[in-house]
This record gives structure tokens, C-alpha cells and sequence, in this order.
């Protein structure tokens, strides 16, 4: 049985359970400690870690932000967060903003198409957190326009279609070092979705790491056995702590199983206790949650 989860998702971003069912969900899965990183929000922290000291788990606080990457998808992981991060929280308000003026692009988009689709429908479906383009993907497919996810966004949602409007980011040096400020350890998420070459991957690691970065995410649902191997010599060979996560969605990623992915991965709790005896090494307390 696995025993941890460093990579999760609730109703606060675009997972299908909230923060309570989640750790609920993780205890009965017999983990002994899972993180919630919600999409450029922390609106799950509190009821997360209430969850997990009622249940007796280890939550770890976090959130996953979407950065800028001229290539592929970078998105980086903040582990330990406090659970009413005042800068963070801020900056991620002044996102939501954004995000608010990107969605109401998408939905101008498809109605152009003739698509029916408005924003008191994408509210109806979010439980009160944040909309993004995996709720327009849910109507997409209850409306009949779209076989299920991954067409939806192949067909009207994905950069080049119909329905795309571009999303504001922070550039990866802003995210880090706004997580750093905050005492986070940070993780490099599901490096597989950069799409650069070895020698340019080694490029980019070098770079994060200036900036800041302290892990990479190493055992992950999508990942190969040969590009595990290949992330965990990357660590070692840069002295970067090794992650690991599921990226739980609940029924919007059908198929993945929180701690378990696609039923290979076994991460082991020793990886949280490196984490923690770095973070002691850089002067970090672990925030109070579970």
C-alpha cells in the first residue's frame, strides 16, 4: 500500500471531491500523509487540515501554480504552505481576476461557435471554487458537444481551437520565489509535460534551481519507468529532493487513484522525511496542519 500523495486536487481548483472527502478519501486508501495543491488557490487549506486532524492524517498544506514556459506546461508545486498565506493569497486574488476575464473570453468564444454556454452554468457546476477549463469541458460533454475530457479539449479547448483564450502567469523565478517568501518547499511538477529534450531539461534545472527550487516530482501517474529513472539521476546528479504524486482529479481524471495513479505508484513516506530534514537544514518549521 502506498503511503503518501504530494500532488492532489478538490473542488477548490477542478478536483470532484471537496478538501474534506479528500482526506477522508486518503485515510481510506490507507495513506499517512497526502498534500492538497489546489490550482493557484489555498481556498481548501483550513478545511483540509481540519479534515486531517479529525481523521488523524498527516495534510500537508500546498497549491500548484501555472507558470510561464515557452515549450511545453511547467507547473510547480508549494509544499508546507501556511493555511492563510497573506502575499500569496494576494497575488493569487489578483490571478483569479485574470482567470475570471480569460473564462469570460472562452465562453464569448464558443457562444461565437454557437455554443450555449454561460457563466452562472460554469458557477453551478465549481461548488464555489475556482472555474477553469475542466468545467467547461464538463459542459461541453453534458451538452453532447464533446465524447468526454479529452475530446473536449482537443476539439474547442487546447491552445489553436475554437474555444482558447491564453491565461496571465507568473514567470517561474515570481512563483518560486513567491512560495519561497511564504516557506515553501518547491517542487518541480510532472517535468514529462515540459516536452524539452534531455540536455535542455538539464538547462532548465539549472535555471529553477537558481531561482530557488528544491525537488522534482519523480514518481508521478504519466510517468515512464525509464523517465523515472531518468528524473531521479537528475536529482541526484543537481541535489534536488525527490516528489511524488498522483495528480488526483477524483472523476475528472477517470483512472487515477490517489496515491496509486494508474497503479504503479509506490511512494514511500521516506521521501516526506527528507523534505522535512531539508527544510530543517534551511532554518523551516513545518506549518501547523494535521
Amino acid at each position: 500500500m502506498s503511503e503518501i500523495d504530494l500532488h492532489t486536487h478538490s473542488t477548490a481548483s477542478d478536483g470532484t471531491l471537496n478538501p474534506s472527502e479528500l482526506v477522508a478519501a486518503a485515510v481510506a486508501a490507507g495513506l499517512k500523509a497526502m498534500a492538497l495543491t489546489d490550482h493557484d488557490t489555498v481556498r481548501g487549506l483550513p478545511e483540509a487540515c481540519a479534515a486531517g486532524r479529525a481523521l488523524g492524517l498527516e495534510v500537508i498544506g500546498g497549491c500548484e501554480l501555472s507558470v510561464e514556459f515557452e515549450h511545453g506546461s511547467m507547473h510547480l508545486l508549494g509544499l508546507w504552505l501556511p493555511q492563510q498565506p497573506a502575499r500569496l493569497k494576494a497575488t493569487l486574488d489578483h490571478l483569479s481576476g485574470l482567470r475570471k476575464t480569460r473564462n469570460e473570453s472562452i465562453i464569448a468564444n464558443l457562444n461565437s461557435y454557437g455554443v450555449d454556454i454561460s457563466y452562472s452554468e460554469l458557477e453551478g457546476i465549481t461548488d464555489g471554487g475556482s472555474i477553469g477549463r475542466p468545467h467547461f469541458a464538463q459542459l461541453l460533454v453534458e451538452k453532447g458537444l464533446a465524447i468526454n475530457f479529452q475530446d473536449a479539449f482537443l476539439n474547442w479547448l487546447r491552445p489553436g481551437t475554437k474555444g482558447y483564450a491564453p491565461k496571465e502567469k507568473l514567470s517561474p523565478r515570481q512563483a518560486i520565489e513567491l512560495l519561497k517568501d511564504e516557506g515553501a518547499t518547491v517542487i518541480l511538477a510532472h517535468p514529462c509535460t515540459l516536452k524539452v529534450e534531455k540536455d535542455e531539461l538539464l538547462n532548465v534545472l539549472r535555471e529553477l534551481k537558481d531561482f530557488g527550487l528544491d525537488g522534482v516530482e519523480v514518481f508521478y501517474s504519466m510517468h515512464t519507468q525509464a523517465q523515472t529513472n531518468f528524473y531521479a539521476d537528475l536529482c541526484r546528479k543537481f541535489d534536488l529532493l525527490m516528489s511524488a504524486g498522483s495528480d488526483f482529479h477524483g472523476d475528472n481524471k477517470p483512472g487515477i487513484a490517489l496515491g496509486r495513479g494508474k497503479g504503479g505508484l509506490r511512494p514511500s513516506y521516506d521521501l516526506v522525511r527528507r523534505m522535512k530534514e531539508a527544510r530543517l537544514r534551511q532554518g523551516l518549521h513545518q506549518p501547523d496542519c494535521s
